[in-house]
């Protein structure tokens, strides 16, 4: 969003700031007037505390808490306990209280979680053919998880060339882009959104009746939060997860942390390979489209910029150690 804008607001005095902490952290770095304008804060909130913890945002968090008075309350929501979490309620100096209702991790009843085992070069064949089978399952809106932009934006394009309407949701659009393809698929003009997991937290749509995983996902975790986008407020829900060779200690890994088994897709080999031919065809169009735009370049520039940043903040060690962390949380 515009930070003229932003800045323009703030200087208002609002009762209320929500806000990413990256963002917040250069509208105080840029503008001195800012920084005094939260000297009075009665309320700190930290929504999704696992993650706004993470080592990641050491340094934002550090800025803001500068310009934040040491007397207020300060108010940590999590869906996840971490290790980060607990050691920081241990060693908190002023007793906080503690609430929970928390059960582990945990889905609920009324969605059903299914499994298809497949050959990874043919998961966009079993895509496709899922897809062309959602009105006879009864089935409005589809949101399918990806593990990369690259796979997201990819996809998006062999979906446009089989004919199949969909919206793409990642953290290379810009915002705008990002807020239109969300406003078409909660306004139901396009009947798919396939998503990164920038999509699997604090997104509420409760007509999603199917979730995908076409990629599984590297800690439970966020498989939780990706399959609770659907069976939302007691409806029904279904989730797809495609598993292949190399997922196969993923699955039992998020298997072992719900407490159950995933249950088996039914579907025939040879009504889903019929369509195989058209499938990779499609493809490979998408391919050179994706050449053709310059995405692999923005690609490329993303990874440059990230891998700076984190070199200048010290991050790269820290960043391995606290995703070996995370997964000893969902172990």
């Amino acid at each position: 969003m515009d930070m003229l804008t932003q800045a323009q607001s703030l200087m208002k005095r609002p009762h209320v700031v929500i806000s990413t902490p990256g963002r917040i952290k250069v509208l105080l770095d840029e503008n001195p007037d800012i920084p005094p304008l939260f000297s009075n804060t009665k309320f700190l909130v930290l929504d999704e505390a696992d993650r706004v913890l993470d080592v990641g945002f050491e340094e934002e968090l550090r800025v803001i808490f500068q310009c934040l008075p040491k007397k207020r309350q300060t108010l940590l929501f999590s869906a996840t306990i971490t290790s980060d979490l607990q050691t920081l309620l241990e060693l908190s100096s002023n007793k906080p209280f503690f609430y929970e209702a928390y059960e582990g991790f945990k889905t609920v009843d009324t969605l059903k979680q299914q499994y298809v085992f497949i050959p990874k070069n043919v998961k966009d064949v079993y895509l496709f053919h899922v897809l062309s089978k959602l009105e006879d399952m009864g089935i409005r809106s589809v949101m399918i998880f990806v593990s990369t932009c690259r796979s997201c934006h990819l996809l998006s394009l062999l979906l446009e060339e089989l004919d199949q309407e969909a919206a793409a949701l990642h953290s290379l659009k810009s915002q705008n882009l990002r807020l239109s393809a969300l406003h078409r698929f909660k306004s139901g003009q396009v009947p798919i959104l396939l998503a990164t997991d920038v999509a699997s937290r604090g997104l509420d749509i409760p007509t999603v009746d199917l979730v995908i995983n076409y990629d599984i996902p590297q800690f439970p975790r966020d498989y939780v939060h990706r399959v609770g986008r659907t069976a939302r407020a007691g409806r029904d829900g279904l989730a797809i997860s495609f598993v292949t060779q190399d997922d196969i200690t993923l699955i039992q890994e998020i298997e072992a942390v719900l407490g159950r088994q995933l249950d088996k897709f039914d579907c025939k080999e040879n009504d889903v390979l019929s369509d195989i031919t058209k499938v990779y065809k499609a493809r490979r169009v998408a391919s050179m489209k994706m050449m053709d735009d310059g995405f692999e370049e923005k690609v490329k520039e993303r990874k440059k910029q990230k891998r700076k940043t984190m070199a200048q903040k010290g991050l790269v060690n820290k960043r391995r150690s606290n995703k070996r962390k995370r997964r000893s949380d969902t172990s």
